[in-house]
């Protein structure tokens, strides 16, 4: 679907009124993308409120605001809150009214059919368990989410315990009882370009994909269906020419899940007592393991450009300034810029500034920014590097770099090996931002990781520059 086809869908009354239904009261992120990498949008702008909408007018201005951006997906938070005008609002634990317990079945489309194996799994453990009226599946793209309706705990059950306890207690408690199962499925299951996997990611800040919302790269919307209708989905139902799409996701019964509730917080324990746990995966490739050991993958055996650059534009960063937080959340953003430009032939850089101290914060025409010799990057007033208002944190980093390099090796090797690959460099070369894509980037960008692990980095005579 091309620019216009996406916004005209969008702008659809059925998708208007289902979007808008599902969204109120959910912080909202949309998604803009580059061929491999996107940008989430959380906020109206800088300083400004979180995204969110309360009707088909607030709907309607947010598709206006971000439509020049090219967006193509809509997430909403698995929370809804009391209020959400600060951006503060979203740190307050206390402001979450509740939240909806979801399980998340990704895995490739030449086996969708397993998908619906599992899916059904878990509904059928649900309505043995009593939970029946409040359950909705919505097909994702590339999986399906099953949902419980938040509505379905009971007020005196939210007097006792946090919604986000409740909710992360039980799809904890479900993955452990149906784990060996899904595995079963999951070995069946064709790999094609993903693994078939289930994973427990019920998290403070975590978004899912709203009901037909488009999915981010594929032709297909996030269409919701009734567990009776899973022996008769067929992926068709996803087209967004001809959507089928089942309304009553909106039904709930109060109080039908609070007896599970009870059962898995007493079991699991709450979310917030478990914060920085590995999280439970179930699939062929991540075989469930005790608690105290971490879940093993089969590592892939390439990183991406993408990680390249952003590694060694971190690395770069480090050595002319010594701050590896800032460090990190430069070297996401680098990656981000120019994983767009490529993508935007048009775009004419500004003329350039040099800085004289080698790395300088300067403000320009309003805004803040830093420049590294000659290459310029705005930065929030909370200090971190931004593209349109998003900050590249440096758990952005480690969550879209450092993992993804983890996977196939070492990070703390990798990171070594790029201060000293770097090292080797004079600083001017480091702070010329062609020098340093065409001399540092460029020569290594397709395997960098690889020649760590064979140890042939280039090596030049060595500079005593540092």
């Amino acid at each position: 679907m091309d620019r216009s086809e996406i916004i005209k869908y969008y702008s659809r009354p059925d998708v208007r009124k289902e979007i808008v239904d599902y969204s109120k009261g959910r912080w909202l992120a949309l998604y803009a993308s580059t061929q491999g990498m996107g940008i989430f949008f959380r906020y109206w702008g800088k300083n400004k409120p979180p995204l969110s909408i309360s009707d088909e007018t607030s709907y309607l201005a947010l598709i206006g605001r971000f439509k020049n951006y090219h967006f193509r997906t809509i997430y909403a938070s698995i929370n809804i809150y009391r209020q959400l005008s600060t951006r503060d609002s979203i740190d307050d634990r206390n402001n979450i009214l509740r939240t909806t317990p979801i399980w998340d079945i990704d895995g490739s489309l030449e086996g969708w059919k397993y998908i619906v194996d599992v899916a059904r799994l878990i509904v059928d453990y649900l309505e043995r368990e009593g939970v029946r009226k409040s359950v909705y599946l919505k097909w994702s793209g590339r999986g399906i989410h099953v949902h419980i309706h938040e509505k379905a705990f009971s007020d005196e059950l939210l007097e006792k315990y946090h919604p986000l306890d409740l909710a992360y207690a039980i799809v904890e408690y479900v993955l452990r009882k149906l784990g060996d199962k899904i595995e079963a499925i999951a070995k069946k299951a064709p790999l094609g370009d993903r693994p078939l996997k289930l994973e427990n990611e019920i998290d403070f800040k975590r978004v899912f994909t709203v009901p037909l919302s488009l999915h981010k790269s594929l032709d297909f919307a996030a269409i919701c269906l009734k567990p009776n209708q899973l022996d008769e989905f067929t992926l068709d139902w996803a087209k967004p020419e001809n959507l089928r799409h089942n309304k009553y996701w909106r039904q709930y019964e109060v109080g039908e899940i609070d007896n599970l509730a009870i059962k898995a917080i007493k079991e699991v324990g709450g979310y917030f007592e478990r914060v920085g746990e590995i999280r439970t995966v179930v699939g062929i490739q991540t075989p469930r393991k005790p608690r105290s050991e971490k879940t093993k993958t089969v590592a892939p055996t390439k990183v991406g450009r993408f990680q390249v650059m952003a590694l060694l534009q971190a690395a770069r960063y480090y050595l002319l300034t010594g701050d590896i937080k800032k460090a990190k959340s430069f070297g996401l953003n680098r990656a981000i810029f120019y994983a767009w430009a490529k993508h935007h032939r048009k775009y004419v850089p500004k003329k350039k500034r040099i800085a004289t101290a080698g790395v300088e914060e300067i403000e320009e025409e309003g805004k803040k920014m830093i420049y590294v010799g000659d290459e310029g990057a705005f930065i929030s007033n909370r200090g971190w590097f931004i593209i349109g208002d998003k900050e590249q944190l440096p758990e952005d980093f480690d969550k879209n770099v450092a993992e993804k390099i983890e996977g196939v090796i070492e990070f703390e090797k990798a990171w070594k090996a790029a201060l000293e690959y770097l090292k080797q460099f004079p600083k001017n070369v480091l702070l010329d931002q062609r020098r340093f894509y065409e001399e540092v980037y460029k020569p290594v960008r397709d395997a960098f990781i690889k020649l760590i692990k064979e140890g042939k980095i280039p090596r030049k005579p060595r500079l005593d520059l540092w």
